[in-house]
């Protein structure tokens, strides 16, 4: 009975000791694997080349209301379109008013700015900071300015919407530092919440 009770001490000891008393195992978190979305949004930066046209601005941007304003064929819709299909629709609009014959219209994104991720919580600047796909927790933590003194790193919660609603999971930023996780790749339109320590 001394012994067991001995080795509970101890144990309990070497948790506190190394920390894996509270510390969330990021590994059994069931975290939906990140979307790459592509399409288009209001606000976001593109390049448009028409082959043979040297003459003509290359960089646009999409409006609040997801339409952009384009040579020879004026105000189209770009937001709810991929790159590709942006470049189809203004390739067959060229086509059809009879200003090219045979275009080869080239659509890419310089800059997604309709997609964000949102920090919040004990951060340095809480807020909304714009996404780069492959971005991670730490590096959206790092956009935010860091932790405050009293952020509780090993508890971060992290929402993501998925096809059938959003989902909230617990993670630890201290695994992830510490080398015991790897980073968290993230998707735009995740939000990040940092709470406080308890003392």
């Amino acid at each position: 009975m001394r012994m067991s009770k001995t080795f509970a001490v101890v144990f309990a000891l070497a948790c506190v000791l190394l920390g894996c008393a509270s510390r969330v195992d990021n590994a059994r978190v069931a975290l939906p694997p990140p979307i790459e979305s592509s399409t288009i949004g209001p606000d976001d930066v593109f390049r448009m080349q028409i082959v043979g046209e040297k003459d003509l601005p290359e960089e646009y941007q999409v409006s609040s209301d997801g339409s952009v304003d384009l040579p020879y064929i004026h105000r189209i819709q770009a937001a709810g379109l991929e790159p590709q299909d942006l470049a189809r629709v203004i390739r067959e609009k060229l086509v059809a008013d009879k200003i090219l014959k045979d275009p080869s219209v080239i659509v890419t994104i310089k800059e997604y700015r309709s997609k964000k991720i949102t920090v919040l919580g004990q951060v340095q600047k809480p807020g909304s900071f714009p996404f780069a796909s492959g971005m991670t927790l730490l590096q959206a933590v790092s956009l935010s300015g860091g932790f405050t003194s009293i952020a509780k790193t090993d508890r971060v919660n992290l929402t993501r919407k998925t096809k059938s609603g959003s989902k909230t999971v617990i993670l630890s930023v201290d695994a992830i530092t510490d080398g015991h996780s790897p980073d968290i790749p993230l998707q735009a339109g995740d939000g990040i919440y940092v709470g406080e320590r308890v003392f």
